[in-house]
C-alpha cells in the first residue's frame, strides 16, 4: 500500500491549495481516508476523512466551511480543497489510509500513512 501526498506550498492568507493523496496497491472496497497535520511544536490533528463506500465525510470544527475534501474513484485519489487559508493552517499536511466503513478522525484508527506535504500560509 501507498499513498503519496502531494500539492503543499507558500500562499497568503486568505489563499487556496489543493492538496492529493495519490493511492495505490490495495483492491479494498470499504477504505477511508483522511487528512492530518502537524504544525511544529503541536500534536497531529485530524482535518478531514472520506469514505470509500458511499463518500460520506467529516471535517475538524477548525477547518469545516473552508475546506472541501472529494474523491476521484477512476484516479484512486483524494483532494482536499482549502480556501480561505489562514496562518494557523501552517502544517505538514499527511493523508492516511484504514480499511473499513467509519469515518474517524482519530489518527490511532489509521493503519497506513504517507509522507508528509508542507503547507505555509504567510504574507
Amino acid at each position: 500500500v501507498q499513498l503519496q501526498a502531494s500539492g503543499g506550498g507558500l500562499v497568503q492568507p486568505g489563499g487556496s491549495l489543493r492538496l492529493s493523496c495519490a493511492a495505490s496497491g490495495f483492491t479494498w472496497d470499504y477504505y477511508v481516508i483522511g487528512w492530518f497535520r502537524q504544525a511544529p511544536g503541536k500534536e497531529r490533528e485530524g482535518v478531514s476523512c472520506i469514505a470509500a463506500s458511499d463518500s460520506s465525510t467529516l471535517y475538524s470544527s477548525s477547518v469545516r466551511g473552508r475546506f472541501t475534501i472529494s474523491r476521484d474513484k477512476a484516479k484512486n485519489t483524494v483532494s482536499l480543497q482549502m480556501d480561505n487559508l489562514e496562518p494557523e493552517d501552517t502544517a505538514v499536511y499527511y493523508c492516511a489510509l484504514t480499511r473499513g466503513l467509519l469515518i474517524s478522525l482519530e489518527d490511532q484508527y489509521y493503519s497506513k500513512w504517507g509522507q508528509g506535504t508542507l503547507v505555509t500560509v504567510s504574507s
